[in-house]
């Protein structure tokens, strides 16, 4: 590629960045005057975005928030290299959707709280338990939000030869800088424009790798023949990195402590201005997931159909998988200026997007749930309280830019994400259902029940860490097409001889992290099966297990303060409201003996 076309991608790529991230915050005066004029203060409309999004932008943003930037460069390549088994997740994400509808939503919609977690203070009179919870989602959403902002890095490292550190401290600096400007409706309105942009390229990536094979039905099937289509599968093994069961039940464990337990997208539905339509927007979200999660894979199956001859992994243009889709935008789009750094922009703008949406989460977490409780902060203004909400902010920018580092260790986007999240759903979704539909629950037993699971999962990550070989076995390509292929041209960017170069050392990091070789005998072979079961079911483990506990711990101690009935789910509240105005069981009949006596 010549100096001054690189020069063209790098102008369209900044101007993208800068007008994608400018436009959200061109109304921010307007969401604070629309705030005040609804009655709210300027920490209430930051948070909740002061009522002023509509709700077609509000599905948009939460479809978005469920993907995710990884949806648009690991899917990808997940497809292209293992085939289509995470794409069957899709079951438990839509379905997780109405169950939150009818969990959660009823429960604490109408609590009018800055912080979800309140919600379990008030529920079980515990702070511990509220600040558990707590801690549960900050730990998930940073090291999530570490595999986001390490997406777009690959791509920066792939297409320019950018070093990782360099595009992550770059995303994470303009993150920080739109968190102190903007809020969650300036957060929202970027979700809107990055997942149109999205969808646009997307179709532009299908559409081109169609007509270069040869029409839909010859990528249909070629990515048949190669096995990469392969749905319901139900091995009945739960060590199978991913089955139609784990990827149904697993995920259906995870989406439900997400949408429902998770303070990122309950901050979403109480910006809105009634229960029906925070309904409306959830299950509007079922389509529109679909179709967007969606997307990415039939880009993989295109993908697929372009490279199945040629593996540029294989023949050493890219070092890691997730770098297939920036080499095929160099490869097959060298054509259309612009495109590249449409594609570019576009993958650091969705993180910019997601990170600062999350940010705004987190922060507010951290301040309701920790900061506030200090007493150097008691009794200060809500413009004094916006002001530290922002800071944290910054802060947890530059922390998530630290571990975003160290991501590329974990087995790609697709793999990291999906590990951090089900270790840490677990224990978020039991206790949540422990406060809305177990009334024997208290105190005492949330915490054992949340503490049991984490110390499970915990377990159970560790060991597969340690003693357990999870790499899993790429599906097959062929560089027998090599030599009369585009892929086997001159290279678009000189870089990527650097890449390819680089290819054996990531090799050899790997090698080194091998996991220790187990003990023999009967007792390690069990440990080792029980080590290999799959992260895909960590959430449900662990829900069961906080469930249990804490239902028999709360059972056995006996109630701590007296239940709102407010803060049950209303079909469990109607339940104990009978059985408290039901009348006394009778007597037992009395026996001969006593008869005779009373007699």
């Amino acid at each position: 590629m010549q100096a001054g076309w690189l020069a063209w991608e790098c102008v369209v790529f900044a101007l993208f960045v800068c007008l994608s991230s400018c436009a959200p915050l061109w109304r921010r005066k307007r969401d604070a005057a629309a705030a005040a004029a609804a009655g709210d203060d300027a920490k209430r409309a930051y948070i909740f975005a002061g009522g002023g999004v509509s709700t077609l932008a509000m599905i948009l943003s939460v479809a978005r928030g469920t993907l995710g930037v990884r949806s648009f460069l690991g899917f990808p390549s997940e497809l292209v290299y293992f085939g289509s088994a995470v794409w069957e997740t899709l079951y438990g994400m839509v379905l997780a959707f109405p169950l939150v509808c009818w969990l959660f939503i009823p429960v604490y919609y109408r609590l009018n709280t800055n912080s979800v977690y309140e919600y379990l203070q008030m529920r079980f009179g515990s702070r511990w338990v509220r600040r558990l919870a707590a801690g549960t989602f900050l730990l998930r959403q940073t090291l999530n939000l570490a595999v986001t902002v390490y997406t777009p890095t690959v791509a920066l490292h792939a297409v320019l030869g950018l070093p990782h550190w360099a595009s992550a401290a770059a995303l994470s600096a303009v993150a920080a800088v739109f968190n102190v400007l903007g809020g969650l409706a300036a957060a929202i309105r970027a979700d809107v424009i990055q997942t149109l942009t999205m969808v646009l390229v997307s179709a532009a990536f299908i559409a081109q790798a169609t007509v270069s094979v040869g029409g839909p039905a010859r990528v249909l099937s070629d990515n048949m023949e190669g096995g990469r289509l392969r749905f319901f599968r139900f091995t009945g093994d739960m060590t199978t990195r991913v089955d139609t069961a784990s990827a149904l039940v697993g995920q259906l464990f995870m989406s439900l402590s997400v949408y429902g337990c998770q303070q990122t997208f309950v901050q979403r539905y109480c910006s809105m201005d009634s229960e029906a339509r925070v309904r409306r927007t959830l299950l509007a979200n079922v389509p529109a997931v679909g179709v967007l999660f969606s997307l990415s894979w039939l880009v993989g199956m295109a993908l697929y159909a372009v490279y199945r001859a040629c593996d540029p992994l294989a023949a050493g243009r890219i070092a890691a998988p997730d770098e297939v889709l920036p080499y095929y935008v160099q490869d097959q789009f060298a054509f259309l200026p612009g495109m590249l750094g449409l594609f570019l922009g576009s993958l650091f703008n969705g993180a910019l997007s997601f990170l600062v949406s999350n940010v705004n989460s987190l922060s507010t977490v951290t301040w309701e749930d920790f900061v506030s409780a200090a007493p150097a902060f008691r009794g200060i203004s809500d413009s004094q309280q916006l002001t530290v909400i922002k800071i944290i902010g910054v802060v947890y920018a530059l922390v998530i830019m630290l571990l975003s580092l160290g991501v590329g260790q974990v087995g790609g986007v697709v793999e990291g994400s999906l590990l951090v999240t089900s270790a840490t759903s677990g224990a978020l979704l039991g206790v949540f259902l422990l406060a809305a539909l177990v009334p024997v629950a208290n105190g005492r037993g949330a915490l054992a029940g949340m503490l049991s699971a984490h110390a499970v999962t915990a377990w159970l990550a560790v060991g597969r860490l340690l003693y357990v070989d999870d790499a899993v076995a790429m599906l097959p390509l062929s560089v027998e097409g090599c030599g009369n292929s585009t892929a086997a041209a001159a290279l678009p960017l000189a870089v990527n001889r650097t890449l390819a170069e680089l290819a054996p050392v990531l090799r050899a990091l790997q090698t080194a992290h091998a996991p220790h070789a187990a003990p023999h005998g009967p007792l390690w072979a069990a440990l080792l099966r029980l080590y290999s079961v799959s992260y895909m079911w960590y959430a449900v483990l662990g829900t069961l297990v906080c469930v249990l506990v804490g239902a028999l711990v709360g059972a056995a101690t006996g109630a701590q303060h007296t239940v709102d009935p407010r803060l049950l789910h209303p079909l469990v509240a109607r339940l104990c409201r009978r059985a408290d105005k039901a009348p006394p069981p009778p007597e037992p009949p009395a026996s001969p003996a006593a008869l005779r006596t009373r007699l």
